[in-house]
């Protein structure tokens, strides 16, 4: 709950002088027009109430989304969404915003008596103003109050105030605007006063007649344009962090469209089993092909639907679920022509049509407690624009025992085996990481596992088998090496007959940007005949958002998910041969990442992981400019002496960039760090764009994650306040810790570290951070800052760092130099080229492969990673 505004009390003396000069820049601006009050009389008084507690937030396409809503389950889920679309903090329990937003509704109520009174909406949008001045003049002016806000994230001037008038000293205080002149606030004003004289009588009649007066007389020298800009900042709405929020929601809706085409299916539903206290129900739609068309791209055929779901308890919507179809139209089996056949194609032997099978299963499933549920579904032909709507009571029972028989022969035919597929979860094992982020060394893993079947624990590093334990504890001690690198431990349990019963796999020295995604099912190696069960488990960074999970069965778009749990059944060919299905996960930004099992495959199959080396490269002139100009045949790329084939070549003028400054704050940079935190504010000024990101981190005798990849300058500029020089210097530490940090981050990655010293006391060693350097692949540019040419070790280092990662190094004397350094790297970074090959080195030794990338154009030198670990 804020705290009431505090008023300023009885003072001879004039407003501070450097208030007066922040008053200085106000404006005027006219009020933000109101919208428009659409309101249904069907609404109830508690949305009604809803919809005037968020009218200052609420924008236009939120406020016709949800007056067009005619269910109130539909209107307390868009509630929910609206505040979940504005939680500052979305992986906390807590939502600040509404519980900031639902204390200061409370309190405008209590202050102002309505919501729509003026001082009401400044309040809601800024909060209690730092001080509330009152104005008594004895009856010359109407009742007055002067508001004053500091700079925030929404004022963004130093010191800014507000004038609120009650006219006739009656009704709602109203916001005074400075061209409406002083005249507005008395209650006598001769015709023609002037403004000047107005002041002189209020400093003879306020009680408060100096704060009073000179408060004024500084808002009236504010141009018109000024108080307008800083008024709107001040009652701009506060944006949802997503502002797709609404169209989101909107695609799950169940209603169907005036005057649509019917679509012909029927719908099943089953419990094949259970997911531990929970209930799978399957609901299969057998869709009619009869009159549906399919489309047709570039001669491939399909049958393309969106299933649109929700589950109610009750009145409450309990769960929404959307999926997507994509069902191919196999080629018939080519058969004679009828004699009297004048099809040239067929006379020509070409192919025939596509077999359109009579029915087509769409399978979705939920997972959900035993009770009683209404099921709404809404199935699109996105094709012919045909629509299918169900609503059904459905009772979930509690599945126990032996896994039942799907209640209808179609399911049952299709998908026993994917159903025979689905795990209770009854037997589980989970890797229990270490503490510490950067695992090197000797390192224990421990194992928690539940249920009674697993007699056997095998623990796999990297495919490798290491140790199998047959009693408890189920743990292994493990020998990561010296230089922490990211490593996959696995653990399978098996029952006492060999059958695996439960596997859990975690990645070592991962950080918190790894996007992936892994399939449990189906199992590698297993034979299928019919259909087989696809099921991912995704990890999605800490700051990304998933937008959907794509099944492949080999390269056929199979289904799209768009939320949990993501299991889908999939019907095989009639072949049964070999097959691979391929889960495919995409982030809201664009970002992919996928998993590929195959299964039906013969016992000597050998899986190959093949990968394209990445070769980020800048080109340098004699004078250290960028060419901008090469093409493909320009560059020669050679590993371990051995030509290579570009697959690959791209100007990355406009690829998004990642970069971190790493910022030396040890006690010796204390009279150079001012200049090091503005040169750094300047970069991250000019080089971060919407779709880059930058971080800071710091390091004296550890390394500090200041600010973590954001595009968000305010943040940035807040991390290099406040910053002090003190204690020594782990530099190698620090190198190693920003490049973890950077792992699993793709694209264009780099690191400009400035420093003046030489390390004193890092873990690593020299040679690690460089081994460690070499396996992370990202540029680092090192400033060394009034390092002597005697101390050649440091700056040995500082060159070995950028050259073995294709940055470049710079020496420095004065920190006034660094401005033009990082505009220059910059310029280099906004310049690159990305070259990528295939190696033809087949070798699974984990040795380090030399690169060496030429320049056919003399006089040029590129940059470029010295090689990688494969």
């Amino acid at each position: 709950m804020p705290t009431p505004p505090r008023r300023i009390g009885r003072t001879r003396g004039r407003l501070p002088v450097g208030l007066c000069l922040w008053l200085a820049l106000l404006g005027q601006l006219a009020p933000s027009p109101a919208l428009p009050a659409v309101e249904p009389a069907a609404l109830s008084q508690e949305y009604l109430a809803w919809l005037d507690e968020v009218d200052s937030i609420l924008t236009p396409e939120e406020r016709a989304a949800f007056l067009a809503l005619d269910k109130d389950y539909q209107r307390d889920a868009f509630i929910e969404r609206f505040w979940q679309a504005r939680d500052p903090y979305p992986d906390t329990v807590r939502n600040e915003m509404r519980e900031t937003w639902t204390a200061r509704v409370e309190q405008a109520r209590l202050w102002f008596g309505s919501l729509k009174e003026e001082r009401a909406r400044l309040f809601l949008l800024n909060g209690a103003p730092a001080a509330r001045l009152e104005g008594q003049c004895a009856g010359t002016t109407w009742p007055l109050e002067i508001w004053v806000y500091p700079r925030s994230e929404r004022i963004r001037e130093d010191v800014v105030m507000f004038v609120f008038y009650r006219r006739f000293a009656q009704g709602p205080f109203r916001l005074w605007y400075p061209d409406e002149g002083l005249a507005m606030l008395m209650q006598f004003a001769p015709v023609g006063t002037s403004d000047s004289a107005l002041l002189e009588e209020m400093s003879r009649s306020c009680m408060q007649r100096d704060d009073i007066a000179a408060a004024l007389a500084n808002i009236l020298r504010r141009g018109r344009i000024d108080f307008q800009r800083v008024l709107e900042t001040a009652l701009a709405p506060i944006a949802p962090i997503s502002r797709e929020w609404v169209a989101t929601f909107n695609s799950y809706s169940t209603d169907l469209p005036e005057g649509v085409a019917n679509l012909s299916a029927e719908l099943a539903i089953a419990f094949p089993g259970r997911r531990q206290s929970r209930s799978v129900m399957q609901g299969t739609l057998a869709v009619s092909t009869s009159g549906l068309t399919p489309a047709d791209n570039a001669g491939a055929q399909s049958f393309d639907f969106q299933l649109n779901g929700e589950i109610l308890i009750g009145k409450k919507l309990f769960d929404a679920f959307r999926y997507k179809f994509d069902i191919p139209l196999a080629t018939a089996d080519p058969a004679p022509p009828p004699a009297n056949s004048e099809s040239p194609a067929t006379a020509a032997g070409g192919p025939a049509a596509p077999a359109i099978p009579a029915t087509i299963p769409l399978v979705f499933e939920r997972f959900l407690r035993p009770g009683k549920y209404t099921l709404i579904l809404k199935l699109e032909d996105l094709n012919g624009g045909g629509f299918f709507r169900k609503l059904i009571e459905v009772e979930v029972p509690a599945v126990e025992g032996p896994v039942p028989q799907e209640v209808d022969a179609f399911s049952a035919g299709i998908f026993a085996e994917a159903n025979a597929a689905l795990s209770t979860l009854d037997n589980t094992i989970r890797i229990v990481p270490p503490r510490g982020e950067l695992q090197a060394g000797l390192v224990r893993f421990d194992s928690l596992t539940t249920g009674t079947a697993i007699s056997e624990v095998l623990f796999t590093l990297d495919g490798r088998s290491i140790l199998r334990k047959n009693r408890p504890p189920y743990s292994v001690e493990l020998d990561l090496g010296e230089v922490p690198r990211t490593r996959t431990l696995r653990a399978s349990a098996f029952d006492d007959q060999g059958k695996e019963v439960a596997w859990d796999e975690i990645q070592v020295n991962a950080s918190s940007h790894r996007f992936r995604v892994r399939l449990i099912e189906p199992r590698r190696g297993a034979q299928y005949e019919k259909s087989l069960r696809a099921e991912a488990e995704i990890e999605v960074p800490e700051d990304g958002a998933l937008d959907r999970v794509e099944f492949f069965l080999n390269e056929t778009l199979v289904a799209t998910l768009y939320q949990e749990p993501f299991t889908q059944p999939i019907a095989l060919p009639a072949d049964g041969g070999i097959a691979y299905v391929r889960a495919v996960a995409h982030q809201v930004d664009g970002n992919q990442t996928e998993d590929l099992v195959f299964v039906n495959a013969p016992d000597n199959l050998e899986e190959l992981d093949v990968q394209f080396v990445e070769l980020y490269t800048t080109v340098l002139d004699r004078e250290n400019h960028p060419v901008r100009d090469l093409e493909q045949g320009d560059f020669r790329v050679l590993e371990d002496g051995v030509p290579q084939e570009i697959a690959r070549f791209e100007h990355l003028e406009n690829l998004p960039i990642h970069v971190a400054i790493l910022l030396d704050v040890s006690a010796s940079m204390e009279s150079n760090l001012a200049q090091a935190k503005a040169a750094a504010l300047k970069f991250f000024e000019s080089a971060i764009t919407p779709k880059d990101r930058g971080a800071l981190i710091v390091f004296n005798d550890h390394p500090l994650l200041a600010v973590k990849l954001t595009n968000q300058l305010p943040a940035l500029a807040g991390g290099l306040a406040g910053l002090k020089a003190e204690r020594g210097t782990a530099l190698y530490d620090s190198v190693v810790f920003s490049l973890f940090y950077f792992n699993g981050v793709k694209g264009q990655r780099a690191i400009l570290l400035l420093s003046d010293g030489k390390d004193e006391g890092s873990r690593f060693d020299v040679e690690e951070t460089l081994d460690f350097a070499r396996r992370a692949g990202i540029a680092i540019y090192t400033v060394g800052l009034n390092i002597p040419r005697t101390d050649s070790e440091v700056r040995k280092v500082l060159k070995k760092l950028a050259e073995e990662t294709g940055g470049r190094n710079f020496f420095i004397k004065e920190s006034t130099e660094l401005a033009a350094i990082y505009e220059a790297i910059q310029t280099e970074l906004r310049s690159r080229y990305l070259l990528a090959y295939q190696s033809t080195n087949s070798n699974r030794e984990l040795r380090f492969r030399l690169v060496d990338l030429e320049v056919g154009r003399s006089g040029l030198d590129a940059k470029t990673i010295r090689g990688y670990y494969p």
